[in-house]
């Protein structure tokens, strides 16, 4: 009989041959240029991660930007902000278009940097040089000046919190025109300069005035401006109760801290505020932001407030797809994937691994499809009997728990194979670095092997491959039948659900990019 290695089934042939070595060492799949970027944006944070350093992270971004059009460059760093709620990488992609395409880049340039913490951002990254420019430059300038010279008041108090470099820096800069006494006297404020308390926007006037005395009520100031100052439980709960949601959420810890236990009423409002779901909805909160409120949450926090967390949860899954059909969501809580989501960075690293967001996504989709099957994996299927009535976060935290071992993207399907069992979407959330199921020789990878022979008993199965790390190759390609897509921000479940519904899955993530509208109503000449 043949060497069967040497040939293969006709099976075996129906497998593309890799062309890539993943950062496991092992064989893989490219992405394409348009992917590569998409993938770095929508998960990249430019700090180490298990595999990756940040500057590798960094030198793969700046590659890919300059082997794609500058218009998908552009529509690239709107999705990395609208959908996928990043904070550097857009602003890094706007920094590459202003040494590519400055018509482009003042197009979008409102749409994507539409906050201060952007803004410095931006001007940061310009003026590091790494995009190939020391300075802003008159465009770039131009466009920094005229965003501080259209923002409200509020936005520059807002945009006024934060250094490295700190609006009043930008000021420096730029040198903005005041365009009224209130103005000047704002930017007069900022430098440290003699100002004008008459003219003084309201609300640093009456921070001001509260500063000297302290009396009548908080200033409606940034929480960041409040808390610099030496204050007491009265004033922390003053603040506390003057919250919006997302400062509600993002400090619940500092509230913990000064005083919250010991106030009933507080508890009763703050968790009547989390819970709300309008509040939720106006917020714009998504499932990620809630998994780290509720997992950086100290442990005396009073359980009211952990209860409203999971609440705001089920309100922010609204949008995950009830799929028809047999559904099976495979986990990956391999060892890799005990690494932070956001990466590693010192002093900062996010408490959020991984394997949390891996757990969050199967759990959501259990909540919504309560007779899919959930198989957690590293180097094999990992046995875990899940209640699709229990809460996201319950089911999410048991999913968090186990594995740790080696990558093996391949174990579930292998296991539905040896099971001939059927089923009509599959869905992967891993970081794609499957190691132990290597073949040799560039014959396909594992996962693709088991996907082919899956394909036989389940011709009109599909497969999603969501990966949440900033990487460079997959391990099943794209076509009509298999689509991979990038973050961790809930945009990935309406990415699945058109897709189940029929979408193509060949570059149905890019389409979705190039989809991207830019407003040229906000355009700044």
């Amino acid at each position: 009989m043949a060497n069967r290695t040497l040939f293969q089934t006709l099976r075996g042939a129906f497998v593309p041959r890799t062309d890539a070595i993943n950062d496991a060492a092992a064989p893989a799949y490219a992405r394409t240029p348009q992917a590569t970027l998409a993938q770095l944006a929508a998960t990249g944070s430019l700090n180490r991660t298990f595999y990756a350093s940040a500057e590798t992270q960094l030198d793969r971004v700046l590659e890919a930007a300059q082997q794609v059009d500058t218009d998908f460059l552009a529509r690239t760093a709107l999705y990395a902000r609208r959908r996928a709620f990043m904070k550097d990488m857009p602003a890094l992609l706007c920094a590459v278009l202003a040494t590519r395409d400055l018509d482009r880049l003042i197009e979008i340039f409102p749409q994507v940097i539409d906050n201060g913490r952007m803004l410095r951002t931006f001007v940061q990254i310009l003026r590091s040089g790494v995009t190939g420019r020391k300075s802003l430059g008159s465009a770039p300038k131009r466009l920094v000046r005229q965003w501080l010279e259209r923002a409200s008041e509020r936005q520059l108090i807002d945009a006024s919190i934060g250094n490295a470099p700190s609006l009043a820096d930008i000021v420096k800069m730029v040198h903005p025109r005041p365009t009224d006494p209130a103005r000047e006297a704002f930017y007069a404020w900022l430098i440290g300069k003699p100002w004008n308390p008459d003219v003084l926007p309201a609300a640093l006037r009456a921070f001001e005035d509260w500063k000297r005395d302290r009396a009548g009520e908080i200033p409606d100031v940034p929480f960041q401006m409040l808390t610099a100052q030496d204050l007491g439980e009265k004033e922390w709960a003053a603040i506390a109760r003057k919250a919006s949601w997302q400062t509600t959420r993002m400090n619940l810890n500092t509230f913990l801290r000064h005083g919250l236990a010991k106030n009933p009423e507080l508890i009763r409002l703050i968790a009547k505020r989390l819970a709300d779901p309008d509040a939720v909805r106006r917020a714009r909160a998504f499932p990620y932001q809630l998994l780290v409120a509720f997992m950086n949450a100290a442990a005396e926090m009073p359980h009211a407030i952990k209860e409203a967390l999971q609440d705001a949860m089920e309100t922010a899954l609204a949008n995950v797809p009830d799929i028809a059909g047999r559904v099976v969501v495979c986990a990956d809580v391999s060892g890799s994937m005990q690494c932070s989501v956001t990466g590693y960075q010192r002093g900062a690293s996010s408490k959020v691994r991984c394997v949390d967001v891996a757990g969050l996504i199967a759990a959501a989709f259990l909540r919504k499809n309560r007779d899919a099957r959930v198989l957690p994996f590293e180097c094999d299927v990992v046995k875990l009997k899940l209640n699709p009535r229990d809460s996201v976060m319950t089911n999410a935290a048991k999913l968090a728990k186990i594995g740790g071992g080696g990558t093996n993207c391949s174990a579930p399907l292998q296991l539905l194979n040896s099971e001939k069992a059927q089923a009509d979407l599959v869905i992967y959330v891993s970081d794609n670095e499957s190691w132990m199921d290597a073949r040799p020789n560039g014959r396909g990878t594992g996962m693709m092997h088991e996907w082919t022979r899956f394909k036989e008993r389940n011709p009109a199965a599909r497969l999603v491959c969501i990966d949440l790390v900033p990487n460079v190759s997959v391990q099943a390609l794209d076509r009509k039948d298999i689509l991979n897509i990038g973050g961790f921000s809930d945009t990935v479940f309406d990415l699945v659900a058109a897709f189940a519904a029929g979408a193509d899955g060949t570059d149905h993530w890019i389409s979705e990019i190039e989809k991207q509208p830019i407003n040229t109503r906000m355009k700044i000449a």
